[in-house]
């Protein structure tokens, strides 16, 4: 099972969440299909112009007032699939991870805390958060880019723990982010590296959190 030690786990009194890869799908390659034809172009566009090394740098707070004309005066060729980006991020979400949703709303009815940390630039957020009522069963989100503070960082965690009001060994965190599950970890937060949610389900259930 890809989760914490099992065998003298704490009891979980809040579930944790990433969004991204955990509640609904993302990958920039999704919008950018539809707007370059060649693969191999795609390929090159996705590895050198508009890359998810860049895009982290929205994540972590920088506004694409900054980065998009600063993106543009690099790769003039390509100005209109940068704006591209800005304007039609959501098509890089083309829909909900299969069956993590359903567990979201079986907690709810349990009536356990859920709460949310998300690497997520702000204004993308903004743009995102009204398209997904999911997240209305969440009790706070800490959202990167409004916090200029992304995962990995210890500090995020240590945020997220004051803004949440429960011990870290007392929530459960679900990433699907390998660095971002040892880093909650060596906070004192029980994890779990997400992979499926048939997986995530196991471990709820072990835990006492579902029937």
């Amino acid at each position: 099972m890809r989760s914490g030690v099992l065998s003298a786990f704490n009891k979980v009194e809040a579930v944790v969440f990433d969004v991204g890869r955990v509640i609904v799908q993302w990958d920039l390659r999704n919008l950018f299909a539809k707007l370059i034809d060649d693969n191999a172009e795609l390929d090159w566009f996705l590895a050198n112009v508009v890359t998810e090394e860049w895009h982290f740098e929205h994540d972590a707070g920088r506004p694409l007032s900054e980065m998009v004309p600063e993106r543009k005066a690099l790769f003039p060729d390509h100005a209109d699939l940068i704006e591209a980006y800005a304007t039609r991020f959501l098509e890089t979400i083309p829909g909900r991870v299969p069956g993590t949703v359903e567990l979201i709303e079986s907690l709810a009815v349990r009536e356990v805390p859920l709460f949310a940390i998300t690497n997520f630039g702000a204004e993308f957020w903004d743009m995102f958060r009204p398209t997904e009522p999911v997240l209305d069963h969440f009790v706070d989100i800490v959202v990167s880019g409004r916090e200029c503070l992304a995962k990995p960082r210890s500090a995020i965690f240590q945020l997220a723990a004051r803004r949440f009001g429960h011990a870290p060994e007392a929530m459960l965190f679900i990433d699907d982010n390998a660095a971002n599950i040892e880093a909650a970890r060596k906070e004192g937060w029980q994890v779990h590296h997400f992979a499926n949610a048939p997986d995530l389900r196991r471990d709820l259930e072990a835990r006492g959190l579902l029937d």
